[in-house]
């Protein structure tokens, strides 16, 4: 990575028309949501690079995260100037061409089919295990935890573990299916907690070695399998963010498969990141440097994909607990971070940086949010009781 230049302020009397207009256009932008260009609070952002002005214009948000993987320009108190910056809608009015691009690209190509689908298993999933082990909590629960009356990380990931088992109605000897199953944590609790029998599936090799050995002499078994090829019979089943690699075109044959896997009186619980509104793409740095093929979901597109399948039981919007969970993912990962860097280097630092003070800023923001929805086949007869 370049070394960055020294912060300084630019004479606007001697800057080139073009380079002084550039500047100029994002330092009233950001003035809407109360950032300054080189000012003294910790959410103003301090330029090392003059051409960052430019680049953000031509390339938004993908111009603004590689920038600041460069060292072009810092920020404090990253998290709260990405936060201002989304409630404003200032990363709404700077689309890229690789923007334009990606959301071609979802209309003609199914990005996530079955050939697809383990692409991102290994450019996220098995960046390496040394990573997630040290920002995660000790059973490497990679989705938001359950905040209310958890008082530690790992607190709060058991309190969501045993919320999801309550809500399936998960008792000793049943069968229960996790898609997308991570590194184990989550079938290891419910093993021992609830002594059901746990099958899980995940894209990720690193993902599957680890769960196998965290759950070695348990009854639990784990594939390395795409959910479109599962075949079973299960008496309950749940999802803990892995629905936001199945992409909008294929939310039906998702929900078709699950509908197919459940015993008629089973429950389904899907637990997802949402967007308030309907897309087909994603933010083009988090395709290009977090999640490839990666989307989120809304709420009508979850609706739609379920009508004739499901009856929609329940929906629990938590999405202000996922900031808490990645500032402390993030507090980890700063503090384990020597311990990283001699593999990793500096330039992925700032980028994981970006991306988990980034997420932070859109829940806090309530831009995107996080759904627990509980489906059956049939309809709870009397009514579902939500537990929380």
């Amino acid at each position: 990575m370049a070394e960055p230049r020294a912060s300084h302020t630019f004479n606007h009397g001697t800057v080139e028309g073009g380079r002084n207009s550039y500047e100029r256009a994002v330092t009233e932008m950001l003035a809407t949501a109360d950032v300054k260009v080189n000012g003294s609070r910790p959410w103003d952002i301090r330029v090392h690079d003059e051409r960052l002005f430019q680049r953000l214009l031509g390339h938004g948000s993908l111009g603004a995260g590689e920038s600041y993987m460069d060292g072009w320009w810092d920020c404090e108190q990253l998290d709260e100037m990405l936060t201002r910056v989304v409630r404003s809608s200032i990363d709404e009015r700077l689309r890229s061409p690789r923007a334009l691009l990606l959301a071609l690209s979802a209309r003609l190509i199914n990005l996530q089919s079955e050939r697809r689908a383990f692409v991102v298993g290994r450019q996220h999933y098995d960046l390496g295990d040394d990573l997630y082990e040290r920002m995660l909590d000790r059973r490497m629960i990679y989705s938001c935890a359950y905040w209310a009356g958890a008082a530690t990380l790992e607190e709060a990931q058991e309190a969501k573990l045993d919320l999801v088992a309550r809500k399936i109605g998960v008792q000793r000897g049943m069968r229960v299916l996790d898609i997308g199953c991570g590194w184990g944590g989550a079938a290891q609790f419910i093993v021992e907690r609830y002594g059901a029998c746990v099958t899980g599936v995940t894209v990720s090799r690193n993902q599957l070695q680890s769960a196998q050995r965290r759950c070695a002499g348990l009854d639990a078994q784990f594939r390395l399998q795409d959910y479109r090829s599962l075949t079973g019979n299960f008496d309950a089943i749940f999802s803990l963010g892995m629905f936001e690699h199945v992409g909008v075109r294929n939310y039906r044959t998702y929900l078709a498969k699950a509908r197919e896997l459940l015993r008629p009186d089973g429950l389904f619980l899907l637990h997802t990141i949402g967007n308030n509104r309907s897309s087909i793409a994603t933010d083009p740095w988090i395709e290009k440097y977090i999640f490839p093929n990666g989307q989120l979901p809304s709420l009508a597109q979850i609706a739609s994909a379920a009508e004739g399948l499901w009856v929609i039981e329940d929906v629990h919007s938590f999405g202000q607990h996922y900031d808490r969970t990645l500032l402390e993912w993030s507090a980890n990962f700063e503090r384990h971070w020597p311990e990283l860097a001699p593999r990793y280097g500096e330039r992925f630092h700032r980028m994981w940086h970006f991306w988990l003070m980034g997420s932070a800023a859109n829940f806090r923001a309530r831009r995107t949010q996080l759904w627990q929805i509980v489906l059956s086949p049939r309809g709870v007869p009397g009514g579902y009781r939500a537990p929380r």
